[in-house]
């Protein structure tokens, strides 16, 4: 069912139950404990896990729900489903550009844009879109395309330059303007009479958007949050009365979860990917040994080029990254291979965790569409596209029902 009116506390109020109860499942991340919590609780299932291959892992990723494993999981597989669910927003026709329009944008983008535009159906015909954080302004030139004039924001003075000569090119009413949408003056782009609207515009981005389009009395927008880590702030802050009265508490790791699901990558950048993650895990085994403490040490990102250093090297140097003692003399292949077998088991482990990802990002997002009801907004939220064009098919479209005879 697509959520609005009563239905959006409703669900809410359902999630942050469910995530209240089960912190202890889906906060710990599996990477930085060689024990989980939960796993003394649940032995069967952590045994279970624990025993699969990479490949299983692997295999479960995308659709965890579908798991055969121990009790809890089905249980908890099956709630999350339910809480997670949500409909399709219906569609509108879209009068389609010529080919030219997606002749640079890759092939799963443009889909994502058409499906998006598609699923803009308003009481009343947009008459100027703003298109926020909008790159080279793909999204706004296809909505253009269909009616309304066009104002796009980037902040990105290449992409603005690039965006206006599309714009020229296409016979669009365009402009775009260069703008960091997190600066003061950015309320000065934002009218009355635009149809703001945001896909994939991460963390503060899109906050943003939310709180001035409501401050300016914009009378519609349509928003696809993505990146809700994405934030300056070091804990989350809620947005709708809802949420500042509820006892869940989220840092910006937590916030990190629903971005966790991934469309499968390639071989190469999976074995790279992987290959790398092994390695942190065996080190991880290293520097507890080499500092008397058991717990995570943080390291930081390394380029690709040190995948290519022999695994002694790269344990040598990066304990001297971290001004760690140096390693003495070992069983370096062993060592690397309880790497490889510490990411099975966390991979596998991981599985708990992302039951909770749709949850957690739907209460994100609900979040966000009970700030936009305060603000006087009727809002429905529901699905624009299947995930495997991207995990992030979540819309938002808010229409204030008396805006659209006062808007000029």
């Amino acid at each position: 069912m697509i959520l609005t009116g009563p239905a959006l506390l409703e669900r809410f109020q359902a999630l942050d139950d469910f995530l209240l109860a089960h912190q202890a499942l889906w906060r710990p991340r599996p990477f930085h404990h060689r024990r989980l919590s939960w796993e003394a609780d649940h032995p069967e299932l952590a045994a279970w896990l624990r025993q699969r291959t990479l490949d299983d892992a692997e295999a479960a990723h995308n659709h965890p729900e579908h798991l055969e494993a121990p009790t809890p999981f089905p249980q908890l597989a099956a709630r999350a489903l339910e809480l997670g669910s949500v409909g399709e927003l219906p569609e509108r026709p879209l009068e389609m550009p010529p080919a030219r329009f997606a002749s640079d944008v890759p092939g799963r983008k443009w889909q994502q844009i058409e499906a998006f535009s598609r699923h803009l159906v308003f009481g009343q015909p947009p008459r100027h879109w703003l298109d926020w954080c909008s790159g080279k302004g793909h999204l706004g030139h296809l909505l253009a395309w269909q009616g309304g004039e066009l104002t796009c924001l980037e902040h990105d003075q290449a992409l603005v330059e690039a965006g206006q000569q599309l714009s020229q090119r296409r016979h669009l009413p365009a402009r775009h303007l260069r703008q960091d949408v997190l600066a003061d003056d950015t309320a000065s782009r934002v009218e009355a009479s635009h149809t703001p609207v945001a896909l994939h515009a991460c963390g503060d981005l899109h906050v943003r958007l939310l709180q001035l389009a409501s401050a300016t009395g914009c009378p519609q927008l349509a928003i696809a949050p993505c990146c809700y880590n994405r934030t300056a702030a070091p804990d989350y802050r809620p947005l709708s009365a809802a949420t500042r009265a509820s006892a869940l508490r989220l840092s910006r790791d937590d916030l990190g979860l629903p971005l966790s699901e991934t469309i499968t990558a390639g071989a190469r950048v999976r074995r790279q990917r992987d290959a790398s993650m092994a390695r942190r895990l065996a080190f991880d085994l290293l520097q507890r040994e080499l500092r008397g403490q058991d717990d995570y040490l943080p390291t930081p990102s390394l380029p690709s080029a040190w995948l290519h250093k022999d695994f002694r090297t790269y344990c040598r140097d990066l304990a001297a990254l971290k001004d760690l003692p140096e390693p003495s003399e070992r069983d370096w292949p062993a060592l690397e291979a309880k790497g490889w077998q510490r990411l099975a088991e966390v991979r596998n482990l991981e599985l708990v965790r992302a039951l909770f990802r749709r949850p957690l990002e739907l209460w994100l997002l609900l979040d966000r569409a009970l700030y936009l009801v305060e603000q006087g907004y009727r809002v429905r939220l529901g699905r624009f596209c299947p995930s495997h064009l991207t995990p992030r098919n979540l819309l938002l479209l808010a229409e204030r029902e008396v805006a659209h005879s006062s808007c000029g």
